[in-house]
């Protein structure tokens, strides 16, 4: 490779890179469910309300800072946090619109036991650096 070309891909590189870094969670932010911890039974007809604390809730597709939007994981691990997460709105669901809460009937989650988490992640659908993850819990749907 050329000295010119070398210098030419290394600026590329440079101008592009921010584009492509993780985007930074604020200091102590946290993602949470709103009136629900864990062991609760819940009626199938019951909404789950999700929270946010030390960020902000925008779409998917807006890159403004410290903002994000909702992901729910159902009866899942911990999807890596080091990558985009799936798109497959069985297991893991989306809030790209802003939404911060979702039905029981919506999740169509049948009567019994059901773990649920949430995993914050910015405007293309990756989970901020550091993870602004919940906790695990609990739920059983009566």
């Amino acid at each position: 490779m050329s000295v010119r070309v070398a210098v030419a891909t290394a600026a590329l590189l440079a101008l592009a890179g921010p584009a492509f870094a993780d985007a930074v969670s604020a200091p102590g932010a946290k993602v949470y469910f709103v009136g629900l911890k864990d062991g609760d039974t819940i009626a199938k007809d019951a909404v789950i309300h999700f929270g946010v604390k030390g960020m902000g809730i925008a779409p998917a597709g807006v890159d403004f800072p410290n903002t994000g939007h909702h992901h729910l994981v159902v009866d899942l691990a911990t999807p890596p946090t080091n990558d985009y997460l799936p798109t497959d709105n069985t297991k893991i669901f989306h809030y790209g619109k802003g939404q911060t809460e979702v039905s029981v009937e919506a999740l169509k989650l049948t009567p019994g036991k059901h773990t649920l988490q949430l995993v914050f992640a910015d405007q293309d659908h990756k989970p901020h650096n550091p993870p602004v993850v919940s906790d695990k819990i609990s739920i059983t749907v009566k």
